[in-house]
């Protein structure tokens, strides 16, 4: 009975491991990540899109800098804004400030991590190794979820899968 118990504890261990690894939450220094996603792609998408929420649970504001994956050639931290009715997007430069004690989500039609001249297709159901840097906080590798944009919350904004007019 005791070896049954002990059997038993051990796949609850384990099963509880494997949900949180699923989880898709960081931490590096002061900063959380959350929620890290990238909707699947549909056949020859040149491009994808990667959306997290970051806080920030420090005294002090950091800001992300840069994104880099190997699945895809260029990376970018892209912003997206109405102009005279008209959506459209660009690379951030000087990066996304995630101010103290705040969070920052990177979300369609919003700030978002923009993957470029992909080199395959993103599959719902695989978990993508990306990295993110913070001016502060410094370098931390995350996966980042693939997910059925079917069965995402809100999927009426940024569908980057048919997108072809990036700046390169």
């Amino acid at each position: 009975m005791k070896s049954i118990f002990s059997l038993i504890s051990s796949v609850i261990i384990v099963l509880s491991a494997s949900v949180f690894a699923f989880a898709n939450d960081y931490k590096v220094g002061d900063l959380v990540i959350e929620h890290a996603h990238i909707p699947a792609t549909v056949f020859s998408a040149p491009v994808a899109a990667g959306y997290l929420k970051i806080k920030n649970t420090g005294t002090e504001a950091d800001r992300l800098i840069s994104v880099s994956a190997d699945f895809s050639a260029k990376q970018q931290l892209h912003t997206m804004t109405m102009v005279e009715g008209v959506m459209r997007m660009r690379p951030l430069k000087d990066g996304i400030e995630i101010p103290a004690g705040g969070e920052v989500a990177l979300q369609k039609g919003g700030d978002h991590l923009m993957f470029m001249k992909l080199s395959e297709q993103m599959q719902a159901g695989e978990l993508r190794e990306v990295t993110l840097v913070f001016e502060k906080a410094g370098e931390v590798k995350i996966g980042m979820s693939v997910l059925d944009p079917a069965n995402l919350e809100d999927n009426s904004s940024d569908d980057h899968s048919n997108h072809s007019g990036h700046t390169n």
